[in-house]
């Protein structure tokens, strides 16, 4: 199962709207077939496995990472394939929660597979964290922070700067991270001070570049920024205040983005939803990290901690999240740790 949750990473950034897949084929104790989805309307983890198997699949035994799909979409079904196949058992991690797709378990039990579930259910429920979430009663994107900070937790220097507290490693990283989202987020002051270009530049070419968000109360980034200058070629949203000044909105239309006026984060967190967003990624800086952490909208954190003080004077990583009382704090729970060349990278997930 550990090698098809690693096999199923292999998609991040091209299965759309379907989960991550990955599978192992066993026969006598060794892996005869293996495969991951790809990409969205190709073969799933389960029919490249039995594939790549062939004639040996029959009597093995199939190791997936989700419960196998029912249902005939842009592909076959995988219990038809499981079936034909010959497998005698399949273990999977976590059960399908897409509607359309659910119910595999049962099917392939009716028709006398001997079927096992649960087996490292949490690591991949936090693998295709942003699938369940699709599939959830919340109407709001899956919602992650990633935040470039030091060991004290500061995100830039007194000066402003933020280039680079963390090294070439963490940054490829970013990008690879930014490509299985659906839009990228930072607040004004980030833009100002950064001047991001907030695209995929990394290992992986997402299915579909991620959509551009810019939180940005009264219009002040400048047109001439690069998230507004480039929104002809780079689809860009800008989340505005109602009362944000009227020239401004049109100075921003004029240059090709989009506004969307929101009373607060909630609205416009559902007005992202509504136009497809299920996944965004927050960037920066501060202020809107505190913000959206003290409204209880995150959902994740990747926090890359460098091996470096800033100081008291510092830009800090979480300026607008209010003073908590020790025992009223919310504890993260730990998805991952592990390093990025000299960094170290925390992913927390909420309880």
């Amino acid at each position: 199962m550990e090698r098809a949750i690693a096999l199923a990473w292999r998609g991040w950034g091209r299965t759309g709207a379907n989960p991550l897949v990955g599978a192992v084929v066993v026969k006598d104790g060794a892996v005869v077939g293996e495969g991951f989805h790809a990409e969205f309307g190709g073969p799933h983890g389960e029919v490249e496995a039995l594939g790549a198997a062939g004639a040996a699949a029959k009597g093995a035994d199939l190791v997936v990472t989700l419960e196998p799909c029912r249902h005939h979409g842009k592909t076959p079904s995988c219990t038809e394939a499981i079936l034909r196949a010959g497998v005698r058992r399949v273990v999977f991690a976590a059960p399908d929660v897409d509607p359309q797709a659910r119910g595999g378990a049962e099917r392939l039990r009716r028709d006398g597979v001997a079927v096992e579930a649960g087996l490292l259910a949490d690591a991949v429920r936090r693998q295709n964290a942003l699938f369940f979430h699709r599939h959830s009663d919340v109407r709001r994107p899956f919602v992650a922070l990633k935040l470039a900070m030091s060991l004290d937790g500061r995100i830039a220097d007194a000066g402003g700067r933020a280039r680079w507290v963390s090294g070439s490693e963490a940054r490829e990283w970013a990008h690879w991270l930014r490509a299985g989202y659906d839009a990228l987020a930072v607040a004004a002051g980030t833009a100002r001070a950064d001047d991001p270009a907030l695209t995929v530049r990394g290992p992986v070419t997402p299915l579909r570049p991620p959509l551009r968000v810019l939180f940005d109360r009264r219009a002040e980034v400048p047109v001439t920024a690069r998230l507004v200058a480039t929104a002809r070629e780079v689809p860009t949203l800008v989340v505005v205040a109602p009362e944000a000044p009227a020239e401004r909105l049109r100075a921003l239309e004029a240059a090709g983005a989009e506004v969307l006026p929101a009373a607060g984060y909630p609205e416009a967190l559902e007005a992202l939803w509504a136009r497809g967003v299920a996944g965004l990624l927050v960037e920066g800086g501060g202020v809107l990290a505190g913000r959206l952490l003290a409204a209880d909208l995150v959902d994740r954190v990747h926090a890359v901690v460098a091996p470096l003080l800033l100081g008291a004077g510092a830009v800090g990583a979480f300026g607008g999240f209010p003073g908590t009382a020790l025992g009223a704090a919310r504890r993260w729970q730990m998805a991952e740790r592990r390093a990025l060349g000299d960094d170290q990278l925390l992913t927390l997930d909420r309880t």
